[in-house]
């Protein structure tokens, strides 16, 4: 059990979180934060839970929580942009703080770091294919003049690795997929009718 000292250190980390800018942009055109794309993450593990019912979905909604924690210490960088360096350099200021934690929370969360990368579970492959799945659909949200040049490719292509394993994640980047380019046709064609 976390001492309540303890337990407001933690959160006052994690509260970081609320006010570190991702590179993605809201529906309303406003920068998004790291808390709110891992809050709707584990919302998104909580309302595809049905169709995965051999996994252990508490355990995936809590690598949803926390694997972006890194980005208290060093910001978001956005993946096309982000060196082994940056990834390193969060891992290690991600690791000391979690080291620096009481039993058994440092142990938890350190097994549950080790998992997610690994990706060998079917726990850790659900998370990550979510969090890329996230990021697409928030792009389709997001105004088309927030896109970067490189995106129009990306929103075809990112998290096609981290779907394959199930035909439902599968199906629903099929979905993301239609979506984005329905807005880029959009864009092409304001006439056209947008469906979502």
């Amino acid at each position: 059990m976390v001492d309540s000292k303890t337990l407001l250190e933690m959160l006052h980390v994690a509260e970081r979180l609320k006010d570190t800018p991702r590179h993605c942009v809201t529906s309303r055109g406003r920068r998004e934060s790291v808390a709110e794309h891992s809050w709707r993450l584990a919302l998104l593990a909580f309302w595809v839970r049905d169709a995965f019912p051999d996994l252990d979905m508490d355990k995936v909604i809590a690598m949803c929580l926390i694997h972006d924690l890194g980005e208290a210490f060093t910001g978001d960088i956005p993946v096309f942009d982000k060196t082994d360096a940056d990834s390193a350099r969060e891992d290690a200021l991600l690791g000391q703080w979690v080291e620096s934690l009481p039993c058994p929370v440092r142990e938890r969360m350190q097994s549950l770091y080790a998992e997610m990368d690994a990706l060998e579970t079917g726990e850790a492959k659900l998370y990550k294919a979510l969090d890329g799945l996230e990021a697409l659909i928030q792009h389709n949200e997001a105004p088309l003049s927030s896109w970067a040049e490189n995106e129009y490719d990306l929103q075809m292509t990112y998290a096609d690795d981290r779907v394959g394993f199930s035909a439902f994640l599968t199906a629903l980047r099929e979905q993301v997929r239609a979506d984005s380019l329905r807005k880029i046709q959009k864009e092409k064609d304001p006439d056209c009718p947008k469906d979502f």
